[in-house]
């Protein structure tokens, strides 16, 4: 069930994604021309056209996710001690890492390099890194693998670091790791991802009756300054992919039962005061 649910959401969202439709807009005007529908293809292309300038002008894809990186507070206060530091993948491209035999990072990468100072911080913490591959036709590009390699570089090989490598989303990571590690309800454990990610993670860990302190790294809305206009296509329609991608996620994790609740934070997930 739990591939057939990872193979279903990565079919949908090649349909749903905003860059996707557009382009789905685009090849449904030319078509409705070649048929002769000049009526319709001049409705499409102007709704094509309208959305392009929109995307490109209003950082709308930072609306949609801001909401969902203030679910819970940067730089919190963190504990004297902690029994482990997690971090999920999504940092790294284990493909290009090992065409170009070299460790190659995304757009994630804030998740490193916070994981790096957390590690530093807490020197007896046990360190885990989760993440496998989450392309369907890529499953022998693992992230934990080529995170290994990363870290050893770093001078972490020294470290006692526990790699699990056979997740693909969000729902198998902490799945997977609460398997591995048998955490005990005393135990203080910290998370690492995406402040966008932090919600659906931590309904996640919360569901698999583990409450752990997240750890927010890597913005992407400029908070404070939302209702600029300026023209950043790219940047745009990136976040507006990130963001609606991450909703329906939350709302599919809400739906399937993967979540403990649709969107938690601060004041109300399982680690809550």
């Amino acid at each position: 069930m739990d591939t057939i649910f990872f193979i279903a959401s990565k079919i949908i969202w090649a349909v749903i994604s905003p860059d996707s439709l557009i382009v789905l807009l685009g090849i449904s005007a030319w078509l409705a021309l070649v048929f002769g529908w000049h009526k319709i293809s001049r409705r499409i292309s102007a709704l094509c056209a309208f959305l392009l300038l929109v995307i490109g002008f209003l950082p709308i894809g930072e609306w949609a996710i801001s909401p969902l990186e203030n679910r819970f507070v940067a730089n919190a206060a963190l504990p004297a001690q902690v029994d482990g530091i997690i971090v999920l993948g999504g940092a790294m491209v284990p493909y290009h890492s090992q065409a170009w035999n070299q460790v190659q990072l995304g757009g994630g990468a804030d998740r490193i390099t916070n994981f790096l100072y957390l590690a530093n911080l807490y020197p007896s913490a046990q360190l885990v890194f989760t993440g496998g591959s989450g392309a369907v036709t890529e499953q022998e590009y693992k992230e934990a693998e080529i995170a290994q390699i990363l870290f050893d570089q770093l001078g972490l090989s020294q470290r006692a670091i526990i790699y699990e490598s056979e997740s693909r989303n969000t729902f198998e990571n902490a799945l997977n790791t609460r398997r591995l590690l048998s955490p005990g309800a005393d135990e203080k454990w910290l998370l690492i991802t995406s402040a966008f990610h932090m919600p659906r993670s931590i309904g996640v860990f919360c569901q698999q009756d583990w409450p752990i302190q997240p750890y927010p790294v890597d913005y992407h809305s400029k908070k404070g300054d939302l209702m600029r206009v300026e023209f950043n296509f790219v940047d745009n329609l990136g976040n507006l992919n990130t963001a609606i991608k991450e909703w329906v996620g939350l709302i599919s994790y809400r739906i399937t039962g993967k979540t403990s609740r649709l969107l938690p934070g601060d004041q109300s997930y399982c680690g809550a005061a």
